[in-house]
């Protein structure tokens, strides 16, 4: 029993892999949160979360951007690197950025590539559908895990006329279904669906090999993913409808802020606990 017990912890602390998570398909929901920094992978590998995604989100709640566009190679990889220092077990994915693999196949691999050699991530995320097979096959064959991610794509927010629900309609959920099965078979080993009816996530799911990560896309995918500032309710702006806030991280923190303000301005921060000795001896010397 020892000995198992000793195999069990060595296996338990290993980095997760793209076989691992395929044998989650259809059995135990594949838990996936962002993160931007080392003290958030830390905390969220820590917790036994899957996979962490690295998203290029990090240009909206890191770095204030309006939307995910201008976020460069050099930001991706930036972060990712401090995130895979601190993620010892969970799997992480970072995302590729506008304009890093739609000009060509042959800039979509060199891309890929410089992520995950200057990040030592797991594996890259991308935006699009069939159109973009071609880059997936290629990154794949280059020896980089690909997870695909359609429906709500927000790179293409200005095409997409806005951030709502794709796939409502009979073409446009036949289009969702044919770019998840395309990119499947470009080799892409999961696909995110964001922001697609439940019932259309679950006819996705059934219908390809891949495992699927929802964003907003029900409860029959087989993995979710959320923003962590989201879920945390970090900022009390506009919270999607798909968000489920766990906390308020956002009043804890301001409720602080504003205590130890008053406390420097009525001088009772520091007190006794937070300051160092000098003995009057020494300072005595001193004059």
């Amino acid at each position: 029993m020892l000995f198992h017990k000793k195999i069990f912890f060595l296996f338990s602390g290993m980095k997760k892999t793209v076989s691992q998570l395929l044998e989650r398909k259809g059995g135990l929901p594949v838990s996936m949160l962002t993160a931007y920094d080392y003290h958030t992978a830390c905390t969220i590998d820590e917790a036994g979360i899957d996979m962490i995604l690295v998203g290029d989100s990090l240009g909206n709640v890191m770095l204030g951007y309006e939307n995910t566009l201008a976020v460069t190679v050099d930001d991706m990889i930036h972060h990712g690197k401090a995130v895979c220092r601190g993620a010892k077990n969970a799997f992480v994915v970072i995302d590729m950025p506008f304009m890093s693999y739609q000009t060509s196949v042959y800039d979509a691999v060199a891309n890929a590539g410089r992520i995950m050699k200057e990040t030592n991530c797991q594996a890259v995320k991308m935006e699009g559908g069939a159109e973009y097979a071609d880059r997936i096959k290629a990154i794949v064959q280059a020896g980089i895990p690909v997870v695909a991610h359609i429906g709500l794509t927000p790179q293409s927010v200005n095409t997409l006329g806005g951030y709502k629900v794709q796939g409502k309609t009979l073409d446009d959920a036949k289009k969702i279904l044919d770019d998840a099965k395309e990119v499947v078979k470009a080799g892409a080993f999961a696909v995110t669906l964001e922001c697609v009816p439940e019932a259309l996530a679950k006819k996705i799911t059934e219908s390809i090999d891949a495992i699927t990560i929802g964003i907003g896309a029900g409860r029959y995918c087989d993995g979710q993913v959320l923003v962590y500032q989201d879920m945390l309710g970090y900022t009390d702006g506009f919270s999607p409808k798909f968000v489920k806030k766990y906390t308020s991280l956002h009043d804890i923190m301001l409720k602080a802020f504003r205590e130890y303000k008053e406390e420097c301005e009525q001088r009772v921060f520091p007190s006794d606990d937070n300051v160092f000795a000098i003995s009057d001896e020494v300072l005595a010397k001193l004059y």
